[in-house]
């Protein structure tokens, strides 16, 4: 184990679990979605199964965020939702905040009771602490959970219940990562292609660790070789279906889970590829860079490798979701969910109704499929079929869209801010297993388990005391 290389990407590795990590918005993906241009030649057609924002009713809506939602000179195209929008009568007005000081911000617009925005970005943090916080209103008066175009929503809007109401409508998915990877690589070390193992639902665990083992282990004499670097270890943790905090909704109150016998062999399973020298710590801001460094696999988001991270002409690379648990090859994404949270205190319910129904139809309506497929395949030309239906894939509805609300206890659990700056608390459980310190040691899961779990004690149950008194 070169333990120098390891001990310098300390720090940059904190930064890219925090970047990825804590529900937080990162800057490499702003700045890839800037780089898109506008397919203004892509048509998006109406639909009657949305209704117009009734007349009378206010038909503007103000969203408080980092990116504006409408076309920018950085971001010239206008999305297929907002163009229904729009042709619905509605209009979106936006008031921009840092990321530092989203959620201040929030609180003192909804406290001041003066510019309240209508809709906010959904982000773990969300829920439940800001919740009972009163940030935040149901959705169930503006969300039938049974209609069609809802209802296959449901079970994923299930998880973000409190007291019986419905606080997040979910409108679409992305995978939060996924692995790409080099298909030149792979057939030039003789190695099975990940994506048949996939197609063939035999891309679990074992078969994932040893294909990196066989790479790292074929590495010539002169030649240091990785399997995988960025953000993978809490996406293999959830592999097993298992989070860190649970929820009762019977007894409307959470609770640890950080002595459940699946989280402990994944973070076993995690101890050993760092232990066995598979994984590339530190910070690596595209897949390009990865295979360059001699890393199999780029654990992160689609904004790493779409935009200006997407292959170019001649390259020929593939992504593949994050390996099944072997113990249990249950179909699971990790999901990084498009969804917003409807402000306490907005009262432009019909339009909020709206744009909600009009994301949800753009992402899920089989008129826009192809629309969403052009838009996509014209700014990332080198992408292939095969990679597209992949990314597609792991965000239907064959998959549970697992979501911790381990980041949604507190700030002390969830914010970056709180923890280390770059990365936070919840991090932290899921990456010191498969880590190493400033010496070069690594602590076991039983170590980190017992590093934390007095605090994420004390948070769960503060949470619950705030529940008990939350009228909603």
């Amino acid at each position: 184990m070169n333990y120098k290389k390891y001990i310098a990407g300390a720090m940059a590795l904190s930064m890219a679990l925090g970047i990825a990590g804590c529900g937080s918005t990162s800057s490499s993906s702003s700045k890839a979605e800037d780089d898109f241009s506008a397919t203004e030649n892509v048509k998006v057609a109406d639909t009657e199964s949305i209704e117009a924002i009734p007349d009378g009713a206010e038909k503007e809506i103000l969203y408080l965020g980092e990116g504006d939602l409408n076309p920018t000179k950085g971001n010239p195209e206008k999305s297929t939702e907002l163009q229904l929008f729009e042709s619905k009568g509605g209009k979106i007005r936006f008031q921009q905040t840092s990321n530092e000081d989203r959620f201040d911000n929030l609180a003192a617009a909804i406290t001041a009771n003066k510019d309240i925005p209508d809709i906010f970005k959904y982000e773990w943090l969300a829920f439940p602490s800001q919740v009972v916080k009163d940030m935040y209103q149901p959705v169930d008066d503006i969300v039938n959970f049974d209609d069609p175009l809802w209802s296959a929503t449901k079970e994923t809007a299930d998880q973000f219940m409190l007291g019986g109401k419905h606080y997040v409508a979910p409108l679409g998915y992305t995978a939060s990562a996924m692995l790409c990877y080099d298909k030149d690589i792979i057939d030039a070390e003789g190695l099975e292609d990940p994506y048949e193992l996939y197609a063939n639902n035999e891309w679990t665990w074992s078969a994932w660790e040893d294909m990196m083992s066989s790479y790292v282990g074929n590495a010539p004499a002169d030649t240091e070789r990785y399997g995988v670097n960025g953000f993978f270890r809490a996406h293999v943790i959830q592999q097993t279906g298992k989070k860190l905090v649970n929820y009762d909704a019977d007894k409307n109150e959470f609770s640890s889970n950080l002595n459940d016998p699946d989280i402990e062999k994944g973070q076993d399973f995690l101890y050993n590829l760092m232990k066995d020298g598979l994984v590339l710590n530190g910070w690596v801001g595209s897949a390009r860079d990865c295979f360059n460094q001699n890393c199999l696999f780029y654990a992160m988001g689609e904004w790493a490798y779409t935009g200006n991270q997407s292959p170019k002409e001649g390259e020929n690379w593939g992504v593949v979701p994050i390996p099944q648990y072997d113990d249990n090859q249950q179909k699971i994404t990790t999901s990084d969910m498009t969804a917003f949270m409807w402000v306490k205190g907005s009262t432009r319910k019909e339009a909020v109704k709206c744009w909600f129904e009009c994301v949800r139809a753009s992402k899920t309506d089989p008129k826009y499929e192809q629309t969403n497929k052009d838009k996509f395949m014209e700014n990332n030309p080198n992408w292939t079929d095969e990679m597209y239906n992949t990314k597609m894939d792991v965000v239907s509805d064959d998959y549970l869209m697992l979501f911790d609300y381990a980041y949604g206890v507190s700030s002390a659990l969830g914010d970056r801010k709180q923890f280390d700056g770059n990365q936070c608390l919840v991090d932290a459980l899921y990456g010191e297993a498969s880590s190493v310190n400033e010496e070069g040691g690594q602590s076991t899961w039983t170590q980190v388990r017992e590093k934390y779990s007095a605090t994420v004690d004390s948070e769960i149950k503060e949470l619950n005391q705030k529940i008990a008194n939350y009228k909603g």
